[in-house]
């Protein structure tokens, strides 16, 4: 995945920078982790991803446990997850994944955020050919045969396993996403995140005097508390 890999991982960063952001972010994906399937984490994987994560963000655990039962509280916000489809400038697909309890507020911040960056909002499912949903889990790759590692979880829906610095990256499909994390649960692996992604099956190169108005977009959109992840198919491995 080479320079795309990169590019994520350094708008991730950039992202994570601003710590206070960060949290209300991931008090969201526990929000929604909650409504879906209760608050306690044994009986709830993707809480256990959500709380994986905030461990990953350094958030403290006094927050954790906060956000929790805020969201099993009879007062708690309705988060819902909606997705936003548009064209960026140059006709970039962009696909945008927010967390949000006033979605009127959001699809107009997101349309305003297209239309003042040379883009236009389109149909939802518009770009449903364009990407390929996957799920990615890091896990350390200290004491790993990857061979008889890659054995292990071909049986969890394993599509790929590639290390990346010290880390080992688990690839599958977005169906086989939860039965691999069930998988490295059972092994007795640990989980040092796990997210899903949008990958693009058809990319758009993009002129280099023109990709600063791609990324202009994408910083707009990122900006929004309501957003949780942009994704597009800018071709990021020419050069």
């Amino acid at each position: 995945m080479g320079r795309a890999f990169e590019f994520r991982k350094e708008r991730k960063m950039k992202r994570w920078s601003g710590m206070a952001k960060t949290f209300t972010r991931i008090g969201r994906e526990i929000a929604l982790a909650v409504k879906s399937g209760g608050g306690d984490p044994e009986y709830n994987p993707r809480l256990r991803m959500a709380i994986q994560n905030a461990k990953t963000a350094n958030m403290p655990k006094a927050n954790v446990d906060n956000a929790i039962k805020r969201a099993t509280s009879k007062d708690a916000e309705n988060y819902e997850e909606v997705t936003y489809e548009g064209y960026g400038p140059n006709k970039v697909a962009f696909v945008v994944e927010t967390a949000t309890d006033n979605p009127t507020r959001t699809v107009a911040t997101i349309r305003m955020h297209f239309s003042r960056n040379g883009g236009e909002m389109v149909e939802s499912g518009t770009h449903n050919f364009i990407f390929d949903r996957k799920g990615v889990i890091k896990i350390s790759s200290e004491n790993q045969d990857m061979d008889e590692l890659e054995l292990s979880l071909i049986d969890f829906g394993l599509e790929s396993l590639k290390k990346e610095d010290e880390d080992l990256m688990i690839y599958t499909s977005f169906n086989d996403f939860g039965h691999m994390l069930k998988g490295l649960e059972e092994l007795g692996i640990e989980v040092l995140s796990s997210e899903t992604i949008r990958v693009p099956t058809v990319t758009k190169s993009i002129d280099e005097d023109k990709v600063d108005e791609i990324i202009k977009l994408i910083d707009k959109l990122e900006d929004e508390d309501d957003v949780t992840n942009v994704f597009h198919n800018m071709n990021m491995d020419e050069g």
